[in-house]
């Protein structure tokens, strides 16, 4: 009864078109009604408590270094470079498309941010060359949900916060996935384009590579310098995200000298936006998640799923696949902050790691954003590209068969994660 309540007061003002944040304030204080216990105080104390924490003073600094990211020139230069070193091959743009989302996501983390400087940098050359319209606004779609995979990532921030597992652990362990992720839509991506009839840009020569790499240095050296920092401690997740907006303002505004002066406000406008959306969710988030606590949702969830308790594997099956459904209808930031103090007391009593749950949580929440109806992402490339959604559904199913592979192999092998994993956090 406690859930039906629960999942009645989120869903039913969501289906009337209210804003996420609200539905959940709305769901929290249907729970306390139900319990007896409501108290106009506990709510404002909870969305207080739950914007008041260290490691998400790390999410307005990468969102301020994406931003700074588009408009300082620095995924223009990632592109560029991918573009002279695998442009001229068969399918080269949607390799450089790969490349540039692998990279970018150790800028940005935000899928919706890659989807947008992607679109609208390669879209309009791979339409030129004669590529399917749906095929490649699908392939611009499913490399960007790489964005919150590979550090640093918004989507680990806030599951490190609300589950209490270690974020610079969750940051190391998502390396390799990601890579695992971009590796299968190459292979998907080569067995579509293998027969298609399409021109291809001239092989660069040498002395263009070199200079294009010489260009986009600056920008390759941040993803470095943060894993690096990370691996050795040399800054927290939360301090790694000042570096990073004060690394990419630097490049931007002293060494490519795109970002004059007069734009700064507008970027950090459209920061603060985002970052404000994002923070609100969070704070809304809280009192849904002690009232969850409280009314002991995680212990009902427990006993309905105790058959697979015993077995981590087939248990982690069934998640995924309520995590998969459930993205179909939320994004990713509400999912993570609804589910997570949910699922975290039954993964931890069945002995699954939390840091290994939490990179599959967030594969799988990535991947719910190339979902209809509400795959934010999407909707981002539909209104770049201006295809129908129908369309471009079709296009993406290719690239999304393939991603659900990697999370069922990941599922299925816990080691892909775990070890390299260690590599990175020796």
């Amino acid at each position: 009864m406690t859930v039906s309540i629960f999942l009645g007061a989120l869903l039913g003002p969501m289906a009337l078109g209210v804003p996420i944040a609200f539905a959940l304030i709305i769901s929290g204080v249907a729970l306390m009604l139900y319990l007896g216990i409501y108290d106009a105080q506990i709510v404002a104390q909870n969305v207080l408590n739950g914007a008041d924490s260290f490691p998400l003073m790390a999410v307005p600094f990468f969102m301020l270094a994406g931003e700074v990211m588009n408009a300082g020139g620095l995924s223009r230069r990632i592109v560029n470079l991918a573009m002279v070193m695998v442009g001229h091959i068969r399918g080269g743009l949607g390799f450089v498309a790969i490349f540039a989302a692998c990279v970018m996501a150790s800028l940005s983390g935000s899928a919706v941010a890659d989807a947008a400087a992607l679109g609208a940098l390669l879209l309009p050359m791979m339409l030129k060359s004669g590529h399917d319209p749906a095929r490649a606004g699908g392939l611009l779609a499913s490399a960007s949900i790489i964005g919150p995979i590979i550090p640093p990532s918004i989507g680990f921030i806030l599951f490190g916060v609300v589950g209490g597992v270690s974020i610079t652990k969750l940051f190391l362990a998502g390396i390799f996935p990601g890579l695992m992720i971009g590796l299968a839509l190459c292979i998907t991506w080569l067995m579509l384009v293998r027969k298609d009839n399409v021109s291809l840009p001239p092989r660069q020569s040498g002395a263009v590579r070199l200079k294009a790499f010489g260009e986009s240095i600056w920008a390759l050296l941040l993803p470095v310098i943060i894993i690096v920092g990370l691996k050795f401690g040399v800054f927290t997740p939360t301090e790694a995200g000042v570096v990073a907006a004060v690394y990419s303002l630097f490049v931007a505004m002293v060494i490519y000298r795109e970002l004059p002066p007069a734009k700064l406000f507008h970027v950090f406008v459209a920061a603060a936006k985002i970052t404000a959306v994002v923070m609100f969710l969070v704070a809304a988030a809280a009192v849904s998640a002690w009232l969850i606590t409280v009314a002991d949702v995680p212990g009902e969830l427990a006993r309905v799923l105790e058959p697979l308790m015993g077995n981590p594997t087939l248990l982690m099956f069934a998640i995924m696949v309520l995590v998969v459904v459930i993205g179909t209808a939320m994004d990713m930031t509400p999912t993570i902050l609804v589910m997570t103090p949910v699922l975290m007391p039954i993964v931890k009593q069945a002995g699954i790691d939390p840091v290994y749950f939490g990179v599959l949580f967030i594969i799988n929440n990535s991947i719910g954003l190339i979902t209809p109806p509400v795959g934010t992402v999407l909707n981002v490339i539909c209104g770049v590209s201006k295809l129908s959604m129908e369309d471009l559904m079709k296009g993406v199913m290719p690239f999304l068969i393939a991603e659900l592979v990697v999370l069922i192999l990941l599922v299925l092998f816990p080691s892909l994660v775990m070890v390299p994993a260690g590599w990175f956090g020796r």
